[in-house]
């Protein structure tokens, strides 16, 4: 199988061509190529497809082979992928996905696009979307008893589910050990994607992010995303906020008037290979 290795802000992915390629079972070949120790070394694998309502499509799958619906890094590298290699000529670009159609802007420096600004959609805060099992209509800075113990949160979905909270000490934080607590606890009947953040200003954010499925991550758009929506909901924040994670910054903000978040970050390739599955 012919791949190639991208990443957004740290966020790495396996990425194939299936206009070439066909994988019979992505899920397995997802925990296969991400093993940092026996396989290539990701969080997860995305699959370019054609697709009849879009220019392409994207298919997901994390680091554990569950299926994803929508990954902001992930979908940036793809952009990339389809204008460095020939597969478009258009620098706006429209990506199916698990939570829908996506826009894409693709910015080109020497031939190359090096940055990618997504049309990330609306920041849904009902809890039945999400989903949360709770009492509240929405859960906006608001205690949750989550691993026994009271904390106050933000939920949001972004396409995935997402669970905000401040923290002290983000880079303190042991989030091996807290992460699973959130991802695996009841009231997230679908697991809950968990950032933990701070705010350093009203332009500026710190996160670490855990994942369902692939665990902490250097980066996640669509929980940036979700930082930012949460953040700006709560007014903690302008509505055009830098989020700093450990694998980079992203620029989020949202047009209130279309009810549209962007997000506007890096897009790398790292190499191509071939693998003997």
């Amino acid at each position: 199988m012919r791949f190639t290795k991208m990443q957004g802000a740290g966020n790495d992915y396996i990425y194939v061509n299936c206009f070439e390629e066909r994988v019979a079972d992505p899920a397995s070949v997802s925990r296969f190529v991400s093993d940092r120790h026996f396989g290539i070394g990701s969080d997860g694998l995305i699959l370019i497809k054609p697709n009849s309502e879009a220019d392409f499509e994207m298919e997901m799958y994390n680091a554990d082979g569950s299926k994803g619906a929508m990954c902001g890094n992930g979908i940036r590298c793809v952009g990339k992928y389809v204008y460095d290699n020939g597969l478009t000529k258009s620098t706006r670009i429209r990506v199916a996905t698990g939570s829908g159609i996506r826009t894409l802007d693709l910015h080109v420096e020497d031939g190359k696009v090096n940055e990618v600004t997504v049309e990330m959609g609306a920041p849904a805060f009902e809890a039945s979307r999400i989903p949360v099992i709770t009492d509240l209509p929405r859960v906006i800075d608001a205690p949750l008893l989550i691993g026994g113990e009271e904390r106050r949160v933000t939920c949001v979905s972004m396409g995935n589910p997402h669970c905000v909270t401040q923290v002290d000490d983000v880079d303190g934080l042991d989030i091996a050990s807290v992460g699973p607590v959130f991802e695996n606890a009841p009231i997230f009947p679908d697991r809950v994607n968990t950032e933990f953040i701070r705010v350093l200003d009203r332009q500026n954010v710190q996160m670490r992010v855990w994942e369902r499925g692939s665990g902490e991550t250097l980066a996640c758009g669509t929980g940036a995303c979700a930082v930012a929506a949460a953040c700006m909901q709560n007014g903690w924040t302008d509505d055009e906020v830098n989020v700093h994670l450990r694998g980079g910054v992203l620029q989020i903000s949202w047009n209130r008037a279309e009810n549209m978040i962007y997000m506007r970050g890096p897009a790398v390739k790292v190499f191509d290979g071939d693998i003997d599955l």
